[in-house]
């Protein structure tokens, strides 16, 4: 039996938040983040885990990273918004629905607008939120670690790309180990 804070496989959703090229510049960890964020997407696809992925007013700051943009799912939408929060966007709560996940695995930018609003509403739906702590950031390291901080005392669940990829196979006997062990080496 799973503790209720632990990931399961069947029931989780991977989200990706407005990690844009516009922000590429700004952010000093960007590139970084984004190679983790990717190599997270390729783990979610191995293990059948929904991706979902959101573009604030991409008119205006362009187009998800193409480091992650290239390992994206084929034919996955992408969710144009508005509103800071994903869930401000009925597209996005109409995704979210259809995945019948219940855990959200979150992670991108930035993390103290647009995840912490995404993170708190989720949470409000009744959602399990982990928070990727290592694929999340902001303009000022500053913002990050408050962000992380509220989200957390709000009820989300540290994690991170290793510790949720584990988490979800369970077991070395996992069909995808080997696979999941050769993108994090």
């Amino acid at each position: 039996m799973l503790h209720q804070n632990a990931l399961d496989q069947s029931r989780t959703a991977l989200v990706v938040i407005d990690m844009q090229e516009a922000f590429r510049p700004k952010i000093a960890d960007f590139a970084e983040t984004a190679s983790r964020i990717a190599l997270m997407v390729e783990g979610a696809k191995l293990l059948g885990v929904p991706v979902l992925v959101t573009e604030q007013y991409p008119k205006g700051l362009g187009h998800t990273a193409e480091e992650i943009k290239a390992v994206l799912p084929d034919a996955l939408g992408i969710i144009e918004k508005t509103a800071f929060s994903s869930c401000g966007a009925s597209s996005f709560e109409d995704a979210l629905r259809s995945t019948g996940a219940r855990s959200i695995l979150v992670c991108g930018i930035e993390a103290h607008i647009c995840v912490n609003q995404t993170t708190h509403d989720l949470l409000a739906r009744g959602f399990q939120v982990h928070i990727l702590a290592d694929c999340i950031t902001a303009r000022h390291q500053r913002n990050k670690a408050i962000a992380l901080a509220k989200m957390q005392q709000s009820g989300a669940i540290p994690s991170s790309t290793e510790m949720a990829l584990f988490e979800l196979m369970r077991d070395a006997k996992h069909e995808q180990f080997k696979a999941i062990q050769r993108l994090i080496k």
